[in-house]
């Protein structure tokens, strides 16, 4: 589930602060970097809860009506489509994770006002109407909760907040993660039960290798990288290159050189995009410039043959 565009994104985050320090502990750099992926995906399994707490708290809502002094027609016959929802039911009881939010607990209600307020939306929208009105099945109970989660949950700002206050890891994960809940709940099937498979945190070894020898051989390797990038900024003023471009060259260059089988177009459009979102307006073109400059050397001096 931890896919390599996050973990490019992650190793830039923990070069750059490593760079504001004038020794670096490799191992503690490692071990951040594994942490800050475990953060991660926690935020997949708690997203994933999210849906039940909300469940959870529309039954409280049916049970506090029922108990009313002079309940309603309605108070006494409440919808309980909700209630009913197979997918619902079937996400409750998924034994990974139960597992899960055993051993990393984390609790919905400590933002009760956010549920509450959450939960009103979903009732208010045009998607519940419809669903109410759909006949009950398992395919209609899981699309339900994915076009709530995309359209509702996705897009609720006091999530994003809420989000950001619980972790500084999560600011950045956010959506790459909602898109991982979405394909969960797509893939989830009504006769696989309790049993149902969760996304696992790495798709397999190769790329929490990936994540780790990526950080080692970007920070072993960084003064080599910094000359060959001073090489070609030399007719730059230092003050006004980023420090955070000279960090995503520095790692480009470390995934250039470390594996063959990435080609290096999609290592240097992959590092283009971070520099978008993580550094100045003009970064972008710039570090294309310097990194197409580099590539060039590498492949005459034969230190790279590939494409």
């Amino acid at each position: 589930m931890i896919n390599r565009v996050l973990i490019r994104i992650r190793v830039v985050q923990i070069l750059f602060s490593c760079s504001h320090s004038e020794t670096t502990d490799l191992r503690k750099a490692e071990n951040e970097l594994i942490f800050s992926l475990q953060k991660s995906y926690d935020l997949y399994f708690y997203l994933l809860s999210l849906m039940v707490e909300l469940t959870d708290a529309y039954a409280q809502r049916v049970d506090a009506r029922k108990s009313k002094l002079l309940p309603t027609e309605e108070d006494k016959k409440p919808n309980t489509r909700l209630l009913d929802n197979k997918f619902i039911n079937q996400l409750r009881t998924n034994s990974t994770l139960a597992k899960y939010l055993k051993d990393r607990p984390f609790s919905w209600m400590e933002h009760d006002a956010f549920i509450r307020n959450l939960l009103d939306n979903i009732l208010n929208s045009d998607i519940y109407k419809e669903y109410i009105e759909q006949p009950q099945s398992y395919d209609n109970d899981r699309e339900f909760w994915r076009k709530i989660f995309k359209h509702i949950v996705c897009v609720n700002e006091d999530l994003y907040q809420i989000l950001e206050d619980e972790s500084l890891y999560w600011n950045d994960d956010i959506e790459i993660i909602e898109s991982f809940v979405l394909k969960t709940i797509k893939r989830f099937d009504g006769t696989n039960g309790s049993a149902q498979e969760m996304l696992p945190m790495f798709k397999d070894e190769t790329d929490r290798e990936f994540a780790v020898k990526l950080l080692r051989e970007s920070l072993l390797n960084g003064k080599e990288y910094k000359e060959l990038i001073d090489k070609y900024t030399k007719n730059w003023e230092s003050e006004r290159i980023a420090l955070m471009d000279m960090v995503i060259m520095q790692i480009a260059i470390t995934e250039i050189m470390t594996f063959p089988s990435i080609p290096i177009s999609v290592t240097l459009n992959e590092y283009i995009d971070i520099a978008k979102s993580y550094s100045t307006a003009k970064s972008a073109s710039f570090i294309n410039g310097i990194l197409d400059a580099i590539v060039k050397e590498l492949k005459e001096d034969k230190k790279i043959i590939k494409k």
